[in-house]
């Protein structure tokens, strides 16, 4: 497969996220756009109201001799991970991943702010890898010098691979931010029995309107830990609560 067919074998938003990282990363190396201008600063984003930081800094990485590998990691994931959860998980409802892309998105820039962090990419790359591995636990994915563990502990790898090596807390945020996004999707409506908070506004749905046909779906759902309802008497004899939408 050549680059230009793989290229546009990939998903509409991951595809849209990896041009942007790429692009704007790049225009930045060679000084085509002031890197001053595209880190997330709280600030700058607060009291001066500099409100586009809270997008470039998504996007924009601070690419260096030093940097370069680390960049073209994360690049490697978003092609494997978003590219999955998109392609699989989301691929009848696209405008439930650009939703899922905008909340994690938000929880970036709040986590940013807070730990004074300047650029975004890998809180939002964790952050998506750890829903995938939360939704494909029991899958066995391979590292680093041959490595293979369950996806599961692949989020914990990065984070502390990066504490250590870094002296960053990036990738635990990003846990944390993927950790709140997998929750209130789908352990508290589907363990827990609670009310689903993250149903995705229908403005984003005439966006990207749902693709009728195929199949997708969420790898293995949380099982319930909800009491049993009580369910009434009636001619029809006794209803079944469905475990997710």
């Amino acid at each position: 497969m050549d680059a230009g067919t793989w290229y546009h074998s990939l998903p509409r938003f991951t595809r849209y996220w990896l041009t942007a990282t790429v692009g704007m990363s790049l225009l930045c190396r060679f000084g085509l756009l002031p890197m001053e201008y595209m880190y997330l600063s709280r600030e700058l984003v607060l009291t001066r109201l500099q409100l586009w930081r809270c997008i470039t800094s998504l996007f924009v990485f601070p690419l260096s001799g030093a940097t370069g590998f680390h960049f073209l990691i994360n690049c490697y994931f978003i092609t494997q991970y978003s590219k999955n959860l998109e392609k699989d998980q989301y691929a009848r409802s696209p405008s439930d991943y650009l939703y899922l892309l905008i909340i994690t998105a938000v929880l970036a820039n709040l986590g940013g702010m807070l730990f004074n962090v300047y650029f975004l990419m890998d809180m939002l790359v964790v952050a998506i890898t750890y829903i995938w591995c939360q939704l494909n636990k029991e899958v066995i994915v391979s590292f680093w010098f041959g490595s293979r563990f369950k996806a599961m502990y692949l989020p914990w790898v990065l984070a502390g691979i990066e504490l250590v090596f870094h002296g960053s807390l990036a990738s635990l945020v990003g846990i944390f931010n993927g950790h709140v996004y997998y929750f209130l999707k789908f352990q508290y409506p589907q363990e827990l029995g609670g009310n689903a908070f993250l149903e995705t506004p229908e403005f984003l749905k005439r966006i990207a309107p749902d693709v009728s046909g195929g199949i997708s779906g969420f790898g293995i759902p949380p099982e319930s830990r909800a009491p049993p309802r009580q369910a009434a008497n009636s001619a029809w004899g006794h209803g079944t609560a469905l475990g997710r939408n």
